[in-house]
């Protein structure tokens, strides 16, 4: 059975949605206020909300309250487990792709004889 790391797959999760990516790279830019952040997305402020605190959630962004303005700002070293896991990955596949390159090139050399 596969490793299952629960929070891989919040990662994941909150990296599946084009809106709470875009935040992400609005948030590349700097900390950001959440009324900043929804302008761009043409949504209410409470779904705005709803994506941010799936980001946060997933550890991908932090929040913080100064009275009555909220300000995110990015968490780049939350991207760490997904790195690592789409590294092992792509090893696995290449291993994969490998062994089927020497079995294909084999196969050939022997149709040749």
């Amino acid at each position: 059975m596969a490793k299952h790391d629960p929070d891989l797959s919040l990662l994941f999760h909150a990296l599946a949605d084009a809106t709470r990516r875009s935040i992400l790279v609005q948030l590349a830019r700097g900390p950001a206020r959440v009324t900043e952040l929804a302008d761009p997305t043409g949504l209410r402020l409470p779904t705005v909300m709803r994506h941010l605190s799936v980001l946060e959630a997933a550890g991908l962004i932090a929040t913080s309250k100064d009275g009555r303005v909220r300000t995110c700002a990015i968490r780049p070293d939350a991207m760490e487990p997904a790195r690592t896991w789409i590294e092992e990955q792509r090893a696995v596949w290449d291993a994969r792709l490998d062994r089927l390159d020497s079995f294909v090139m084999g196969m050939m050399k022997e149709r040749e004889k």
